[in-house]
C-alpha cells in the first residue's frame, strides 16, 4: 500500500502532474472487468477513507453543489427550528431542471471544516465521494474532476493504479 497523501497542495499540485496520465488511466480502465473494478475500488475506499479525516479538509463542502430532496427540506428545517418555507428561502434555490440545490459555494453549514448539520446531512454530502458505489467505470469522469480536491480520491486512484498495473 502507498502511503497515504493528504497535504491538499501537494494533491492539488500532483493532479496537475498527473493530467496526461489520468486521461490514459481512465482509458485503460475501460478494458477492465467492471464488477471486478468495483471490488477493487469498494476495498481500497474501505482501507484508505478510515485514515482521511475529512472535517481537517471540508474541501467538498467548500467546491461541491448539492442537491436536496423535500424531504432533506423538510428535516433539516425541523433541526434548525426553522419552517420549510423559511429553509428554502434563505439556503436553497432552484436549478433549471426544477430541483433543489444549496444557494451558496461553500456550503452555508460548513464551519471550521466541519458541517455544523453532520448528523442531518445531505444524501449527496453523505454519500461523496461515492466510491463505495458500484459503476465506477461509469462514474469515472465525474470522480477524477474531484481527484486533485478529495484526498480521498487522489489515494485510492493512486493506490489503483498500482493495484490494476497500470503503474509500478
Amino acid at each position: 500500500m502507498l502511503p497515504l497523501i493528504t497535504d491538499r497542495e501537494f494533491i492539488k499540485q500532483q493532479a496537475e502532474k498527473l493530467e496526461e496520465e489520468n486521461d490514459t488511466f481512465r482509458s485503460f480502465l475501460k478494458i477492465l472487468n467492471g464488477d471486478e473494478l468495483d471490488i477493487k475500488v469498494h476495498e481500497l475506499n474501505e482501507t484508505i477513507s478510515p485514515q482521511i479525516d475529512c472535517t481537517v479538509c471540508g474541501a467538498c463542502c467548500r467546491q461541491l453543489m448539492i442537491n436536496v430532496t423535500e424531504g432533506e427540506k423538510i428535516n433539516v428545517a425541523t433541526a434548525l427550528n426553522i419552517t420549510p418555507q423559511k429553509f428554502k428561502e434563505d439556503y436553497l434555490e432552484e436549478s433549471m431542471e426544477g430541483k433543489l440545490i444549496i444557494n451558496t459555494i461553500p456550503c452555508h453549514f460548513l464551519a471550521d471544516s466541519k458541517c455544523s448539520i453532520y448528523a442531518n446531512r445531505f444524501t449527496e454530502c453523505r454519500a461523496f465521494p461515492h466510491l463505495h458505489e458500484n459503476n465506477f467505470k461509469g462514474r469515472l469522469f465525474g470522480t477524477l474532476i474531484h481527484y486533485a480536491m478529495c484526498p480521498i480520491i487522489f489515494n485510492v486512484i493512486e493506490q489503483l493504479k498500482v493495484e490494476v498495473e497500470f503503474k509500478n
